[in-house]
């Protein structure tokens, strides 16, 4: 009933009062990145969503535009500034994602929304993570954000959708915050960034 129904009308009226609240919030940043990283102040990449429905992603610039002699982009961890890291460890970077879940592309609770060229790697078991509308923060962000295998959060995402209800995005909700503040699990070993998905050798994801 809650999935179906009032999910949707929740992620509505909480994203539309987040914005309208955290709007000097939104200003500041913008004028940060502007100064710091320049132009364009807002990130925009196609990730696909529900049903594998592709749509734009806004998140807020955190890398400049570097590039070597060959005129290729420098690797994530050369063009992540420090201003950027931070912007990163305080998921401040995804507020922009508020507007995704205003017109229906995300969610405020779901699994995160990966990029497009995932698609063909996903075992049978996985595919099912774009059941419901991928969302701001999720299962596997709580249980450790980019300390995770990639096994292992799809394994979270799984266990999420088969049990979607009030509580448990509330749960989930309190618990990302207190990650936030925590800035626990933001990188996974020595790499800025969550290493890449290349598929799962295993036929199946474990289950709880």
């Amino acid at each position: 009933m809650y999935a179906k129904y009032f999910k949707r009308i929740l992620d509505f009226i909480l994203s539309l009062i987040a914005i309208i609240v955290l709007s000097p919030v939104f200003l500041i940043i913008a004028i940060l990145v502007k100064i710091k990283l320049g132009s364009p102040i807002i990130f925009k990449q196609e990730r696909p969503g529900k049903d594998e429905k592709i749509f734009t992603l806004y998140k807020f610039r955190t890398m400049t535009d570097e590039k070597d002699e060959n005129g290729n982009l420098l690797p994530d961890e050369k063009r992540l500034t420090k201003f950027g890291k931070t912007l990163r460890s305080t998921s401040l970077d995804e507020l922009p994602e508020l507007f995704n879940i205003l017109k229906g592309d995300m969610a405020i609770v779901g699994p995160r929304p990966l990029l497009k060229e995932y698609l063909p790697l996903y075992n049978e078991e996985q595919k099912h993570r774009h059941d419901v509308k991928p969302g701001l923060t999720g299962f596997a962000q709580i249980s450790g954000r980019n300390s995770l295998s990639w096994e292992e959060k799809f394994n979270d995402d799984i266990i999420y959708i088969k049990k979607i209800t009030f509580i448990n995005d509330i749960k989930i909700l309190f618990k990302t915050v207190l990650k936030v503040l925590k800035r626990e699990g933001i990188s996974q070993g020595e790499n800025a960034t969550m290493e890449k998905f290349k598929g799962t050798v295993e036929q199946g994801v474990k289950h709880e």
